[in-house]
């Protein structure tokens, strides 16, 4: 784990060339060694992080009042901390028929803070402390401070889901693994109203961050496995399915079956899981199609490959079809050798360190962390079916001589849609979660795509594919706006899934008709240079728009467009 004062030496480094993330930070105790460990945190990540860090002790002043110096310097995350320690004073200055609405008073509170700001607001939720006044008996006492206390975490939560500009740091879970003696230096705390000990602050900053990363569209999306001591103990192609270490019982088989349970989940909200094994192919797949307690089945995994090429090699292959950055891939694997390999060969890919005991990996991979998500929608779960659909096309694509009988034979259908509250969510983690087909990357939540969906001047469109292989589900996005110098695309995203079959052709087809309806002659739009959406840059030109005099804008003349010829139906 990274120290403090790694971070601290890494909060000096210069990143002022790159695009900046607005954060600001506030709390009713000392935060000057968290913002530290923060802006550390951030170049670690390579990200230019503008950290704005109110006074102590300052949360109702700057939060409320709309003139304060928080919000003038319009962060789009704040991060609020407010500790168990001043929770608890501020209970005990409570007259003693009230204490029961502590939890009431302080989400209460929260509410009037999301009010106050557009900005997502990130909290830090209270690590559990008891004042040793009821014992056991807190429990059943709805006036009691752990009572209360546990009453406003799951507040939160609750109040989280319903609300997708809060965002929750789990303290909790985090004092739950460390301990409270390492969460807290009481000597420290007691001189300088730091409630958060210095060796903890790197995984509360990593924790926070990693929330902020996830909403700009930086997240783990594909899960890449081993299959040798590491979905199951042995070597199956010298034991056989029916000699794999796997089980329910005692021993280090019930380790992988517990591992499993986690992928799969994991598969549920929508990460992608593959395979990569050295191994014949069809002794490989026999504990999927045969042992009766393995949880994952040849359905969870989107992409199978098993053979004796390298690892790196096949994690290549993976990519082609997949058509996702390495960068969204992480790979487990129990061979130290192919984990270094896999590093050097494939630099981006995440590879965690697994340590040689089976039986410490889940505890491993829990404390890392790896697939931070802020939005789960209900086309995650479909997700592994649309990448095998995709390796069937990727298959089929290689009998054909040339694209366009390729892109005929796939008979492929497009709904246009508006804005429901059905596809919102998938909408709302598009513009989230697109990096590479994304022209502005402008991330939008639910609530504020809703509150756009009401502007009478604001279109959206929605475009969910569908071939002779099946449903690609919700695949791209189209938000214009209607401006005095014609129909402005503000966001115009499209899932790489369906990269090369004329998708971009269709969704400018539509958009031409919108512009004829809206009454505008021409069409405005803008390239916004980011890290990862360089395959778009000369979009525009390659679809007929000419540059205008402002840099990274485009112009497309309405009444002259004629409708390109794409191998799409609408359905």
């Amino acid at each position: 784990m990274t120290t403090f004062s790694e971070l601290r030496r890494l909060s000096r480094q210069d990143l002022s060339g790159k695009p900046p993330v607005r954060v600001a930070l506030v709390g009713d105790s000392a935060t000057q060694l968290l913002a530290v460990a923060l802006r550390g945190e951030a170049a670690r990540n390579g990200v230019n992080i503008e950290l704005y860090e109110a006074e102590y002790d300052q949360v109702e002043p700057e939060l409320l009042v709309q003139t304060s110096e928080l919000h003038r310097f319009g962060a789009s995350y704040v991060v609020l901390f407010q500790s168990t320690a001043h929770l608890l004073d501020a209970y005990d200055r409570m007259p003693h028929d009230e204490r029961n609405k502590l939890a009431e008073w302080r989400l209460s509170q929260v509410e009037q803070f999301l009010q106050s700001t557009p900005a997502t607001l990130i909290v830090m939720n209270y690590p559990e402390r008891d004042d040793a006044v009821y014992g056991s008996h807190a429990s059943k006492v709805d006036y009691s401070f752990i009572y209360q206390l546990r009453l406003l975490n799951l507040g939160l939560m609750d109040m989280a889901r319903h609300n997708d500009r809060l965002q929750i740091v789990d303290l909790c879970l985090i004092q739950a693994e460390i301990g409270r003696s390492h969460m807290l230096d009481t000597a420290v705390s007691v001189s300088t109203d730091m409630q958060l000990s210095i060796d903890i602050l790197p995984v509360v900053a990593r924790r926070t961050l990693e929330i902020v990363w996830a909403m700009q569209g930086r997240f783990h999306k594909c899960l890449i496995m081993d299959l040798d001591n590491t979905l199951w103990g042995g070597e199956v192609g010298e034991l056989g399915w029916q000699g794999i270490d796997l089980g329910r019982g005692l021993g280090i088989g019930k380790v992988f079956v517990g591992i499993q349970h986690w992928e799969r989940k994991l598969r549920q909200q929508g990460v992608i899981l593959a395979v990569v094994s050295k191994n014949d192919d069809n002794r490989a797949r026999e504990p999927f199609l045969h042992h009766p307690d393995m949880v994952l089945r040849m359905d969870d995994i989107a992409v199978f490959v098993a053979n004796w090429n390298s690892k790196a090699e096949n994690i290549r292959l993976v990519q082609r079809i997949l058509n996702i950055g390495y960068d969204a891939m992480v790979f487990l694997d129990d061979s130290p050798f192919e984990r270094n390999l896999v590093r050097q060969q494939l630099p981006e890919v995440c590879v965690p360190e697994l340590p040689e005991d089976p039986a410490e990996y889940m505890n491993t991979l829990s404390s890392l962390n790896l697939f931070e998500t802020t939005a789960v929608s209900n086309a995650d779960t479909a997700r592994t079916r649309q990448y095998q659909q995709e390796a069937k096309r990727m298959e089929s694509s290689l009998t054909f001589s040339n694209e366009t009988e390729y892109l005929r034979s796939l008979q492929m259908t497009c709904q246009v849609d508006s804005l429901t509250d059905y596809n919102c969510p998938r909408v709302a983690q598009l513009t989230q979660r697109s990096n590479q087909f994304n022209l502005r990357t402008v991330r939008y939540t639910e609530t504020q795509l809703r509150e756009l969906d009401q502007d009478a001047d604001a279109f959206i469109r929605t475009f969910t594919l569908a071939d002779r292989f099946g449903a690609s589900g919700l695949i791209g996005v189209l938000i214009a706006k209607r401006q005095p110098d014609g129909l402005f695309i503000d966001s115009w995203l499209m899932s790489c899934r369906v990269l090369k079959r004329g998708v971009e052709h269709f969704m400018l087809n539509v958009l031409v008709e919108l512009a004829r309806e809206c009454g505008c002659n021409s069409i405005v739009g803008e390239y916004l240079p980011s890290p990862k959406n360089g395959m778009v840059s000369s979009l525009y030109p390659s679809l007929g728009f000419k540059q205008t005099g402002v840099e990274g804008r485009y112009r497309l003349d309405v009444q002259t467009f004629e409708p390109i010829t794409c191998y799409i139906n609408r359905q």
